[in-house]
């Protein structure tokens, strides 16, 4: 059993009621048909697992980790309680696909499964709820790069070895065996559309392919990605970040084609974007300039915007619309105003402790949704959905809920009794 405990917060929202299948109106369509998993498909809704119960709002948690003690706990934000995970000492980094979290370290990669989860149709999505447990562990160490949709995970190792996980196994029991692809690939390998997106280890320079789930090649681009570092999926395809800025790998009409979105300007490699943040399901990317600032990548507009934020510990957008957020050194989140640059809004510090000045960070991960490797141990980051930010205090043993449409407003603060060194945000 997990072990439940209270985080002292004022209370959030009512827990959502559950299993709302009617006013769905899902399980009949004819193209949700095939997707549940049960023998009484008539009134299952689509993604639905054994043991889930369906809710009326998403169902949004944070894994939390500590490195250095192995301390781990899944914080319900619908609940505003943690629930206690087996330890996990020496995790690298965190990543996170929207329900289950993964931890690299040294004797393999732990799964975690947070038991929230968003299915999404376009005209409508399904939020499940669901027992937190301990999947096991799957193969890779520091550095490996996940990456998953909702039928696979595909893990691609330092040497650019890659394997596939079917995600119905995790779903309903261990890791289960990999598929190994044949050959190496430089970065990650990223499913998208049924196939997978990878960059080869062409003498010439990596170039783009697109695979089946086997491994074969289905498409060939041809493009070539320098240096490339960072990817992410959106609505509009599969960005990867290269020297002279990013390659957008979509699918149209069974064809599947690799377009440059350049900079438009010469930009020293120290301050090129080589990893990613956005709120899943949005075409608005984020990543740090270098001491300059922080790079807004709008996908829709294919359109690079540099804000002149100086030095960044953490930058994250909720997209169109919204402040780009970015947690200085000073310790304080500050709101940008993308399309002038202006600054628009500031907290009080927020950070204590070391650790907190971008100087500080020896890598560029992405510790979540689009990005996995190596890093130090406790770097701030911000999480973003669709009404909240949240933003890790570790050495202050607390987390922060942000109203970003209300001035970036500390609606909630949630004591620990662990540092949250690596946090991600599931049930998206």
């Amino acid at each position: 059993m997990l072990a439940r405990r209270n985080v002292p917060a004022r209370a959030p929202a009512a827990l959502a009621l559950a299993a709302l299948l009617a006013a769905t109106g899902c399980a009949g369509r004819d193209d949700d048909a095939a997707a549940p998993r049960t023998e009484s498909s008539a009134a299952t809704p689509h993604g639905y697992v054994e043991g889930a119960q369906e809710a009326a709002e998403q169902q949004s948690r944070l894994l939390l980790s500590d490195p250095a003690t192995g301390d781990t706990r899944v914080l319900d934000l619908t609940t505003a309680e943690t629930h206690d995970v087996a330890p996990v000492p020496g995790a690298t980094a965190l990543t996170a696909d929207g329900r289950f979290g993964f931890l690299p370290t040294a004797e393999g990669t732990r799964v975690v499964d947070t038991g929230a989860w968003t299915v999404d149709h376009g005209d409508h999505v399904h939020y499940y709820r669901a027992a937190i447990r301990d999947v096991g562990r799957i193969a890779g160490g520091p550095g490996v790069q996940i990456r998953s949709d909702a039928a696979v995970t595909a893990v691609t190792d330092t040497a650019g070895r890659a394997g596939v996980y079917d995600r119905t196994a995790m779903e309903t029991g261990g890791p289960g065996a990999p598929r190994t692809l044949p050959g190496t690939y430089s970065g990650a390998v990223v499913p998208y559309g049924e196939h997978l997106v990878a960059l080869t280890r062409d003498t010439d320079g990596p170039r783009v392919v697109v695979l089946d789930r086997e491994g074969r090649r289905v498409a060939t681009p041809g493009t070539v990605c320098e240096s490339p570092g960072g990817d992410a999926v959106t609505r509009r395809g599969v960005v990867i970040g290269c020297a002279d800025g990013a390659l957008l790998v979509r699918e149209s009409g069974g064809r599947f084609t690799a377009e440059r979105i350049p900079y438009g300007q010469d930009v020293p490699a120290a301050e090129r974007a080589t990893a990613f943040h956005h709120r899943a399901g949005s075409d608005t990317l984020t990543a740090r300039a270098g001491e300059r600032g922080v790079w807004v990548l709008d996908v829709t507009d294919r359109a690079w915007t540099r804000v002149a934020t100086g030095p960044a510990v953490a930058a994250n957008t909720a997209g169109e619309g919204s402040p780009l957020l970015v947690l200085a050194a000073d310790g304080a989140l500050h709101g940008y105003d993308i399309a002038t640059g202006e600054r628009t809004a500031t907290t009080r510090p927020l950070l204590t402790g070391p650790g907190n000045d971008p100087a500080d960070r020896t890598d560029g991960t992405d510790h979540t949704d689009s990005a996995a490797g190596a890093g130090p141990a406790a770097t701030p980051r911000i999480e973003v959905d669709r009404s909240r930010a949240y933003v890790n205090d570790p050495s202050g043993k607390r987390v922060f809920e942000i109203d970003y449409n209300d001035g970036l407003r500390i609606a909630r603060t949630f004591a620990l009794d662990m540092r949250p060194a690596l946090m991600a945000e599931t049930g998206r």
